[in-house]
């Protein structure tokens, strides 16, 4: 794959941790003879307004129970010193961005990205934490997917790990993730080629990918509290893709996070996939990490646990993505 960007990265770690608006969650990983096997999981609610997740403004609001929070999933899953860390999208600005040359010095290429991006980015490029990786390569010049987030708040994620006890290894964002999930669970040369979309949604904003095959060429964040519904959202990003992304229809269609936005069981998860076909006239499939990393005979796998462990099975297969592409 084009292996999305990381907001930070050294090594991969064998623990994942999520914080989001509504939970802290972690899952740890093993291999057993050459299977990826997701071996313990757990999560803790987070009391409303203890994470606000925001570009431009503090998101840990309540220390403490963040804290509490992430100690008691850490202690459920072997209290991991490393771990890799993922955090709402919200808190970054995506953009693609295209040169018709490359500089051929890494020193060259960065300056030339902050540069691009400088002129749309919400706060001072100085304060920036900047991540790039190639995207699809064009006749008119190579694309790249830039991460800007402000460092002081990606660093409030990585202090909130670190009093726990943990090195965040990595910081990553959640549908990047769930991304790394669906392609990891994909073995080429079986890997779709085709174009196809994901919907990640959240109890605070919601989050559209279009890949073509291994390769993002769309990408949109929005909060939850912005006018218009999801399927409205869905529908303007599917005639965006048909009229300026030379669109021929979409191969798969896979709807992520429903659970966390009030559908608890599987027939409020299917009414919201049934709505989102009616305007996209194709089959939508939910999340299913199972595909990446078998789960251990204990664990029962129903709709809102599927969810929760997307994102963390892609962040923790992440290398191994790399590896194949």
């Amino acid at each position: 794959m084009s292996f999305l960007p990381s907001l930070h990265e050294t090594s991969g770690p064998s623990v994942a941790v999520e914080l989001a608006a509504d939970r802290v969650s972690a899952a740890s990983l093993v291999w057993r003879g050459g299977e990826a096997v997701i071996s313990a999981h757990a999560s803790e609610p987070l009391p409303a307004g203890a994470l606000a997740p925001s570009l431009n403004a503090p998101n840990i609001k309540d220390r403490v129970a963040v804290a509490g929070a992430l100690d008691r999933v850490l202690g459920q899953v072997g209290r991991p010193r490393r771990i890799g860390l993922i955090i709402p999208d919200l808190v970054a600005k995506i953009s693609l961005v295209r040169f018709e040359k490359v500089p051929a010095r890494a020193h060259d290429l960065d300056q030339l990205v902050r540069w691009q991006v400088r002129k749309t980015a919400p706060f001072a490029i100085e304060d920036a934490q900047v991540s790039y990786v190639p995207g699809v390569r064009a006749a008119d010049g190579q694309e790249f997917i830039v991460s800007l987030a402000r460092r002081d708040i990606v660093l409030e994620y990585e202090t909130a790990a670190t009093e726990a006890g943990a090195h965040a290894g990595i910081v990553d964002l959640s549908t990047f993730n769930v991304i790394n999930a669906v392609l990891a669970g994909e073995t080429p040369p079986t890997r779709s080629t085709g174009d196809w979309l994901l919907v990640n949604v959240a109890p605070d904003y919601a989050s559209i990918a279009i890949l073509r095959g291994p390769d993002l060429i769309f990408f949109r964040n929005r909060s939850a509290d912005t006018d218009g519904s999801l399927a409205d959202l869905v529908h303007q990003t599917a005639m965006y893709y048909e009229d300026r992304l030379n669109g021929a229809g979409f191969v798969r269609v896979i709807l992520a996070g429903a659970s966390s936005i009030g559908a608890s069981d599987a027939g409020e998860v299917d009414e919201l996939r049934r709505s989102l076909e009616l305007r996209l006239a194709t089959p939508v499939e939910t999340i299913d990490p199972r595909s990446a990393a078998r789960l251990t005979d204990r664990i029962d796998a129903g709709p809102a646990l599927l969810d929760v462990l997307a994102p963390l099975v892609g962040l923790l297969l992440r290398e191994r993505e790399a590896s194949v592409a």
